[in-house]
């Protein structure tokens, strides 16, 4: 029997992280507060970049969109999840997994793409620096994050409604803290082999070949950096490339490792812990990995907070 309508009538119960009961509060309080901080480090880092004309670069504005992906990403799922470790409820009903899932995928298709235009634009400011302002146009910009979006919107869009519609029997047990494509695919009643084969492609096309897109471009930039004679210029550049490969590593590693194995359930337990990973720590990690260690953000904030003057004495 197929359990599509019967689960599209009723909701759907997230398991979450109930087998584990003493772990619910503690995890609450470090979820929650985790949570708070990535909306104010993130909200920061949109309201500098926006308000103050020296950010109006490049760099910054890829950094705006990075910032919105991950207010957008965390909020999708850790809401739910704060409301269910709470309680006893773990219910969500079918229009809140449906929601979940579409902007879970879009959202982390989007910001794939995204760290593969940012190492673009670090590529050619270290590889053609005298030509970065003509290169980094204002619409050069604006298309690549439009396409960007476009693209993860589109693989939402594609995988969303497929998922959704595998039979389920009547189960509606998701063994995860939310509806996530894998836990999904799991509860269906019928093979999937078809399934994850068209997964993996797509997972090849978002995840893999933007991940082999950075690589080459910072094996450019490395060899670019290795030809600078000055210690300090070498310096800033490496800086600049070890914040965002420990991004990328952060956000890619654990998207490969879920999202390219979708049907293997030896390590489900294992899956929802990087999953909450990439969910809370990357978002709340990336604001201090890009910019709040920057001199630039911080005199940015200096000159909102205290006015050109201080910032000037400062």
């Amino acid at each position: 029997m197929d359990g599509t309508n019967d689960s599209a009538r009723g909701s759907f119960i997230l398991l979450g992280f109930s087998d584990r009961p003493h772990l619910e509060r503690i995890l609450f309080v470090v979820i929650l507060i985790a949570y708070l901080l990535t909306i104010v480090g993130n909200a920061t880092i949109i309201l500098v970049s926006r308000l103050d004309p020296h950010l109006h670069t490049p760099m910054y504005f890829f950094l705006t969109h990075l910032s919105l992906l991950d207010l957008g990403f965390t909020s999708s799922s850790i809401p739910q999840l704060l409301y269910n470790l709470g309680g006893r409820d773990k219910t969500i009903s079918y229009a809140g997994c449906a929601t979940q899932l579409f902007l879970f995928l879009a959202l982390g298709g989007v910001e794939c793409l995204l760290l593969a235009v940012m190492a673009y634009d670090r590529f050619v400011a270290v590889c053609n620096p005298l030509h970065y302002p003509a290169i980094m146009s204002p619409r050069l910009c604006a298309g690549l994050v439009s396409v960007a979006w476009g693209c993860g919107v589109a693989n939402s869009l594609a995988m969303s409604p497929v998922t959704l519609r595998l039979p389920r029997c009547g189960h509606h047990r998701v063994d995860h803290f939310l509806c996530e494509m894998p836990a999904l695919i799991r509860m269906a009643c019928v093979s999937t082999a078809v399934m994850e084969g068209v997964v993996f492609v797509l997972a090849v096309a978002i995840v893999l070949w933007p991940l082999l897109f950075i690589l080459v471009s910072y094996g450019c930039i490395v060899r670019a950096v290795l030809q600078v004679r000055s210690a300090a210029g070498r310096q800033k550049a490496f800086g600049t490339c070890g914040s965002h490969l420990t991004v990328v590593s952060l956000f890619y590693g654990n998207i490969i490792y879920a999202y390219m194995q979708p049907g293997n359930t030896s390590s489900q337990n294992r899956g929802k812990f990087l999953t909450l990973l990439y969910n809370i720590v990357t978002p709340l990690l990336n604001p201090l990995i890009y910019t709040l260690r920057n001199r630039e953000v911080k005199g940015a904030l200096r000159r909102l907070l205290l006015g050109d003057r201080a910032a000037g004495k400062a």
